[in-house]
């Protein structure tokens, strides 16, 4: 069964990294099927039924996005808010299309991991500042994975770092 990869970044034809996984992704049109909110909505009007039809076909879906202000991009928690409505996403009559699926969030980060931690400039550990994503999807029962980052994009924006950073975002793909 194909993995969903539903891509949300506001920028791509500027992006470095996820452009490439992109790239790759694309390669492999038997096992992704690539969902690019931005390219679908660039005005940012959700289709709520193609969406929740469109989750319903997958049993793996992964969210991939660049990792801002210690959040995700905007329309990402526009999708969130409109998409997993009550009666479909969860409820007490109904819902919990999503329950069961595996769904992982798939990170490009600008600063380094070790950064990332109570002693360190960010106070916080990726991890933690991810709950927020981890309750959304355990709330509507779905198998919420361990996430993906790949670090220090803001300061190693080479052709060859990036490149370095496909086996291990495949490979993440791979085992979900």
């Amino acid at each position: 069964m194909k993995t969903l990869v539903v891509i949300i970044h506001p920028d791509m034809d500027s992006s470095v990294m996820n452009k490439r996984w992109v790239e790759e992704l694309n390669k492999n049109p038997d096992k992704y099927y690539v969902h690019q909110l931005h390219k679908v909505y660039p005005d940012e009007k959700i289709d709520i039924e193609a969406e929740q039809q469109l989750i319903e076909q997958y049993d793996k879906i992964v969210f991939q996005f660049p990792f801002y202000w210690f959040n995700c991009p905007p329309l990402f928690k526009k999708w969130l808010d409109e998409v997993l409505t009550y009666g479909w996403a969860y409820g007490s009559k109904s819902g919990y299309k999503v329950g069961g699926k595996k769904i992982a969030l798939l990170l490009s980060v600008g600063i380094d991991e070790h950064e990332y931690n109570a002693t360190e400039k960010y106070n916080y550990t990726l991890a933690e500042l991810l709950r927020p994503f981890e309750l959304t999807f355990k709330y509507v029962k779905a198998d919420y994975r361990p996430f993906f980052a790949y670090y220090g994009m803001e300061l190693n924006s080479t052709k060859e770092w990036i490149e370095k950073s496909v086996p291990p975002y495949l490979g993440f793909l791979n085992k979900l």
